[in-house]
């Protein structure tokens, strides 16, 4: 055999050995090292799949290869890193709060604790018109001062996308995309001023909400209840909305009013969504007060006729019948104009003071009495001890007059007071969760049950919004099936948005999951103890990546910042 056959020869062993970790040299094998030759990264065994799409449950093993779903099927011949065993668990893909207001506190607790132990993988923040930017001038200030009081937070961004940038580097558990807040950008440009604007500061409000859709936001969001968006006229808004259609995005709005004009709110959102040419979803969908219960009916034959008429129309809404917000939502518009300060002011005139008591009073009649407002949290640590109770009790407790209470709360705590006001009803609370064109929502941001986001009562749903959906309202209360309710709270957000490869188990999909056991699945955070995780989760995975093992945080932080691409 001649030199050259012989170098072919042993070319063509070692090539052919190396897959199995040797070498020829003349008549010896050496072993080598050779790089981990398994097919997945993550094998997860034995699963019951509810997949997100409406369909029904089925058996099957899901493997995972870094950052995605490869194969769906039966994989028991096949080699992993990992395994996963979830004989008994249901496997869905990861929870999508389309309404969140988590976002800067994730750079105080990036862990995302109260979202991801309840099975929360993706958030769409900036919503009610509120956004982590952009700021500009005097708004600029006031939010780096109030970060800096609230969690000795310094902001080194002014836009969406430096607030994108620096996520990307501090990194998170969960993944978050975010609106662009009507509200922010407004104040950025008019500042607190209720009046219309300028022809100039209309076109620098539509440059500020097109800059943000170039560094990634996923829409418009407002908060026409909040100042200064309810400074806003409907044109306003259409003009900006406008902007939106281009890229198919989405106008999501706290409408302007929630009870005793609920119905014309909903008639202009769905005016704004036909005017601009845009997706519309409602936020937190509501009618507050009993003698306001009926018009649920109306709402829905509105939207259900808007739909028909080809306008893309939905709703979110958190499974209880409290909201929460600001206690100054209580007081006349023309009350908060100027911002907290010009507020503050109002309230310590005694003759403007009694001019504002008719439209409180009417909104605790509106509720029903004084005990339906809790405080929840704050501001100034001298009145901690006040989270937790009732209005009414409270008064009564310090024989006070309720509403000389309130006003001496905002006035010394700097208009920071958050309160829940229980305002709804049941039977709408379960019609509005069912209803085909809702979803299901938090409306809660990132705490925790230790640091600085321990802080306060927030309301329960920051912990078990969807632990509660699930075995709550389909376990035991049988309001919709099981495939139904994971569609509202994986696919549908998805695809409402316009995150693409999320909200379904799919391959080529990315691989956030969540593993629960349905028959123990429940929340635990009540309105007195919120600071309480879920039980029943057993597995969160955030692309690829195990974050909750065993119901505990591993420390992992996977979740990415996602923005939205032309």
């Amino acid at each position: 055999m001649s030199g050259n056959r012989k170098v072919s020869r042993r070319k063509f062993l070692n090539k052919s050995l190396k897959y199995w970790g040797c070498i020829y040299s003349g008549s010896v094998f050496n072993y080598i090292k050779v790089e981990n030759r398994d097919e997945f990264d993550l094998i997860i065994k034995n699963c019951s799949i509810v997949d997100g799409t409406g369909a029904d449950e089925y058996k099957a093993d899901i493997g995972i290869k870094s950052d995605k779903i490869i194969t769906i099927g039966n994989l028991s011949s096949r080699t992993s890193k990992k395994y996963i065993d979830v004989k008994g668990y249901i496997v869905s893909p990861g929870f999508i709060d389309i309404h969140s207001h988590t976002d800067i506190d994730l750079f105080v607790n990036p862990r995302a604790e109260s979202k991801i132990h309840q099975g929360v993988t993706t958030e769409i923040g900036g919503q009610c018109g509120s956004s982590a930017g952009p700021w500009r001038g005097e708004s600029l200030e006031k939010i780096k001062k109030y970060l800096f009081e609230r969690y000795e937070l310094n902001v080194d961004w002014m836009d969406i996308g430096g607030f994108f940038d620096r996520l990307e580097r501090n990194k998170s558990a969960v993944n978050l995309a975010s609106m662009v807040g009507h509200g922010t950008i407004r104040e950025s440009v008019m500042g607190m001023n209720n009046r219309k604007p300028l022809k100039s500061e209309i076109d620098e409000m539509k440059k500020l909400l097109m800059k943000s859709i170039e560094e990634g936001a996923y829409g418009l969001s407002t908060g026409l209840e909040y100042t200064p968006g309810s400074f806003a006229t409907t044109e306003e808004i259409i003009e900006l909305a406008k902007l939106l259609s281009k890229y198919n995005l989405t106008y999501a709005s706290h409408i302007r009013n929630e009870d005793d004009r609920v119905l014309e709110a909903v008639k202009e959102a769905i005016d704004i969504g036909k005017k601009a040419g845009v997706s519309v979803q409602i936020s937190h969908l509501k009618t507050i007060g009993e003698r306001n219960y009926s018009k649920i009916d109306e709402v829905f034959y509105q939207m259900e006729k808007a739909r028909n008429e080809k306008l893309n129309i939905n709703f979110d809404r958190y499974p209880y019948i409290a909201y929460s917000t600001g206690m100054d939502i209580l007081f006349p518009l023309w009350a908060r104009e100027g911002g907290n300060e010009k507020f503050i002011e109002r309230l310590k005139d005694n003759q403007l003071k009694s001019k504002m008591k008719k439209k409180v009073i009417d909104k605790i009649e509106l509720l029903g009495n004084w005990n339906k407002i809790m405080i929840c949290n704050t501001f100034n640590k001298k009145y901690n001890y006040l989270n937790g109770k009732r209005i009414g009790d409270l008064a009564k407790e310090n024989n006070e007059e309720p509403y000389e209470l309130i006003v001496k709360l905002l006035i010394e705590n700097g208009n920071r007071v958050g309160i829940v006001g229980f305002g709804m009803s049941e039977e709408n609370t379960q019609r509005i969760l069912v209803h085909p064109l809702g979803m299901i929502a938090s409306d809660g941001s990132n705490a925790a049950p230790y640091g600085k986001l321990s802080k306060g009562k927030p309301h329960p749903r920051y912990y078990g919004t969807f632990p509660r959906a699930i075995g709550y309202y389909c376990r035991e209360k049988k309001i919709f099936d099981l495939p139904a309710v994971i569609k509202k709270i994986t696919s549908m957000p998805a695809e409402k948005v316009g995150i693409k490869d999320r909200g379904k188990i799919k391959e080529g999909y990315f691989a956030d999951l969540t593993i629960f056991d349905y028959n123990k699945i429940i929340d635990r955070a009540t309105f007195i103890n919120p600071h309480r995780y879920p039980e029943g989760i057993k597995y969160v995975i955030v692309n690829g990546k195990i974050v909750i093992k065993n119901g505990e945080h591993t420390g992992n932080l996977p979740g990415r910042v996602l923005r939205f691409k032309k």
